[in-house]
């Protein structure tokens, strides 16, 4: 099934409170993503599973929350000041510590590669 684009849509995750996700771009080898995490929001962490290939992504932060709102990774391709972020998903496990005051708003480009 492939998502609407252009529409705001609530995320699936477990942990969700009120994650805006807006689909810019989607097709069977790239995605494109704004994302919108509120104050209060965490992402647990976690390893994305893929069918077949290799998952890349790039998350630009566009704006950082005041305080918390932090991505871990064990291992990064390459981190730009915590602002441009590039990592295998599919291979490490990563998570964003809870926002504690303002919102994250991230632009998160998806690339598989077969």
């Amino acid at each position: 099934m492939i998502p609407a684009v252009g529409y705001w849509q609530q995320s699936k995750h477990a942990m969700s409170l009120n994650v805006k996700t807006r689909i810019l771009f989607y097709s069977k080898r790239l995605s494109v993503y704004l994302v919108r995490y509120p104050e209060g929001h965490k992402v647990v962490p976690h390893v994305n599973m893929v069918y077949e290939g290799r998952l890349y992504k790039l998350n630009c932060v566009l704006v950082k929350p005041k305080t918390g709102g932090e991505f871990v990774c064990e291992k990064n391709v390459f981190n730009l000041f915590g602002r441009v972020i590039l990592f295998r998903p599919d291979l490490y496990q990563h998570r964003v510590s809870k926002i504690e005051r303002g919102n994250r708003w991230l632009l998160s480009f998806a690339l598989t590669q077969n």
